[in-house]
């Protein structure tokens, strides 16, 4: 039997297809109840969509069931039908799952959610306090105060619980003022369990030993790539972080565009920091050669750029050979 299961936030529609293709059963369940659908049905093949809540789901299905999680953007480019109902979808997964076509999902270990949790979470964090921080900015500008104020800093709060401006406005910045500071007390506190985690990990303990990656770069590192042994090579790997080069080719020409930016737009942004980091801070001898050596012909982003594309290919072969940084042994 092959379940095709369409996962919403309480419930779930579930087509179960027959070796024939046709439909043997059709049924609305609460997600809470899909455990006793996957115990009558024990040992078939199930595919649901990677939702934003199919972690507990798949482990829970798991227990009982063959279960495939599928791609939700490659599977929309695929799926056979126009028509978008929960009672289509179902049956559509069913029918890729029979025909062997379901374009999968990687499915991270407990390990790799738990450090995404913290990664994203303390992302969101500052998300928030960059908020607050342009509302005081946008409050003061309203009011005609030009003056360089930082909120996120203590003596930036400081200062602007010494101004005087009118009511309510008085009120709404100081509201403003102790949420930033709430919010980096949070940060702090998240920044802490987020070094721990780090330092736990062999994986991010390799990472840390390059040259301007610290704790929190090397868990978002491992957090957002998951098992490396996924990848089939260090241009999977670039790919999938976004760091590729657009190629376009007609006739005899071949012109090389800028990157991709699919994936990760943390990840990218963080690997170029590091490469900042490194070239700039560290002096890592072998990317700051490759820099030079970049720098020269192109301009300096672009530059930074490869060298950031650099240091994935590096975290690649230290992460498939279990290796500390080594540039000399890595091959580029």
């Amino acid at each position: 039997m092959y379940l095709g299961i369409d996962i919403h936030k309480r419930y779930a529609q579930v087509a179960v297809m027959d070796e024939a293709g046709e439909i043997v059963e059709e049924v609305r369940v609460e997600n809470a109840n899909l455990d006793d659908l996957a115990q009558r049905y024990a040992g078939a093949q199930a595919v649901l969509e990677a939702t934003s809540n199919y972690y507990h789901i798949h482990d829970m299905l798991s227990e009982h069931l063959d279960v495939t999680v599928a791609h939700p953007k490659k599977i929309n480019q695929i799926a056979d039908t126009d028509k978008k109902t929960d009672r289509v979808d179902a049956k559509e997964l069913a029918r890729m799952l029979r025909l062997n076509s379901v374009p999968e999902s990687y499915v991270p270990t407990e390990e790799v959610r738990e450090a995404r949790a913290l990664v994203r979470g303390r992302q969101t964090l500052v998300e928030n306090r960059t908020k607050y921080a342009n509302k005081v900015h946008g409050l003061l500008s309203d009011h005609g105060i030009t003056e360089d104020v930082k909120p996120l800093t203590v003596e930036g709060r400081e200062s602007l619980r010494g101004l005087s401006i009118p009511t309510p406005f008085d009120t709404l910045l100081e509201s403003y003022l102790d949420l930033i500071e709430s919010l980096t007390d949070e940060i702090q506190k998240l920044d802490q369990t987020i070094e721990e985690s780090a330092g736990s990990l062999k994986e991010t303990q390799l990472l840390m030993t390059i040259p301007g990656v610290s704790y929190f770069t090397a868990l978002t590192i491992y957090a957002e790539l998951g098992g490396i042994d996924r990848f089939d090579g260090d241009k999977q790997v670039v790919s999938y972080v976004g760091l590729n080069p657009v190629i376009r080719e007609s006739g005899d020409s071949r012109i090389e565009g800028s990157i991709s930016k699919r994936g990760s737009g943390r990840v990218r942004w963080l690997l170029v920091q590091a490469a900042n980091t490194a070239v700039h801070t560290c002096n890592d001898e072998y990317l700051s050669r490759f820099y030079d050596r970049l720098a020269s012909r192109k301009n300096s982003q672009k530059a930074i750029v490869a060298a950031a594309r650099k240091m994935l290919v590096s975290i690649y072969h230290m992460l498939d050979r279990g290796e500390a940084y080594d540039p000399p042994g890595v091959t580029a």
